[in-house]
């Protein structure tokens, strides 16, 4: 059995610009069978989404994506299967708690260059206001008063080293690991490829969280080079890890298009999140 899936997509429940429901109607039309809809640091809106899959037909998994880092480096944890319990709701306050302080921090820094940023015009770019802020929603609200577009605001103002940027209160790969093991899931690597260190390093780290305990790696990923699937793919079998894929689609422009890179799903990940009944 041959699944076609997505298990990488963002929503207007974190920095998407896409409901739900515009999200599985795209991802029908991509001709896939399973979703997940895994936004930045929440679970918000699981009834919602769960309903927008059954309507087009889909089958669907519950996902999240942890924004953890590791000594400034982004290396950030997929979340499937999780319930949304006492070990969930601990991690989630401090994340809201967070970044809110991260996104404060990030205005000040704005306000300091001569860009008169404030915290009411970030928080009118969120849609759910119970879900943690995001850098994205920073950027969509800074773009709106230097005339560039957010990818240009996250490159040059809040990207690592740039003059907004804030590492408040990020929680780390293993911290991210841990809430999603407590919470009755699985942990997944998301895009490897685009850890910003030496190979030799990012091998390392990956090693250490293959160690630590986590349970796959996104293998297929839009900006994956066919150098860097294959070589994930390896790692993934030595290591014993599931292999997953997804497109990072928050919407859809350029490389990012619900359903690319073509991804069916492992096997024996999906037998056993049937199993468990992780998959609806």
């Amino acid at each position: 059995m041959r699944i076609k899936a997505d298990l990488h997509l963002h929503s207007v429940y974190s920095d998407g610009l896409y409901s739900p429901d515009e999200i599985c109607r795209m991802a029908k039309r991509a001709e896939l069978s399973l979703i997940a809809i895994t936004d930045h640091d929440t679970l918000n809106g699981e009834t919602v989404k769960r309903e927008a899959a059954k309507r087009h037909g889909l089958r669907y998994l519950s996902g999240w994506e942890v924004s953890a880092y590791t000594g400034g480096n982004q290396i950030h944890v997929l979340g499937y299967g999780c319930q949304q319990g006492e070990a969930y709701r601990t991690f989630m306050q401090k994340r809201w708690e967070a970044s809110l302080l991260r996104a404060k921090d990030s205005v000040a820094k704005f306000c300091s260059i001569g860009v008169p940023l404030t915290i009411e015009r970030v928080l009118s770019k969120q849609a759910d206001r119970t879900a943690p802020l995001h850098t994205m929603h920073i950027a969509r609200a800074a773009a709106e008063l230097l005339g560039m577009n957010e990818g240009e605001v996250y490159r040059n103002y809040l990207s690592r080293g740039k003059a907004a940027n804030s590492g408040i209160g990020r929680p780390t790969p293993q911290e991210a690991i841990d809430c999603i093991h407590a919470s009755d899931g699985f942990a997944v690597i998301a895009h490897p490829g685009r850890i910003r260190l030496p190979q030799s390093e990012t091998m390392r780290i990956l090693n250490e969280l293959a160690d630590y305990g986590v349970d796959g790696i996104e293998t297929y990923y839009t900006t994956h080079t066919e150098e860097e699937t294959e070589q994930f793919r390896a790692f993934a079998k030595r290591r014993g890890l599931f292999v997953t894929g997804g497109s990072d689609t928050h919407y859809e422009e350029g490389k990012h298009t619900i359903g690319v890179p073509q991804y069916y799903m492992d096997e024996n990940f999906f037998a056993l999140l049937d199993k468990k009944g992780k998959i609806l």
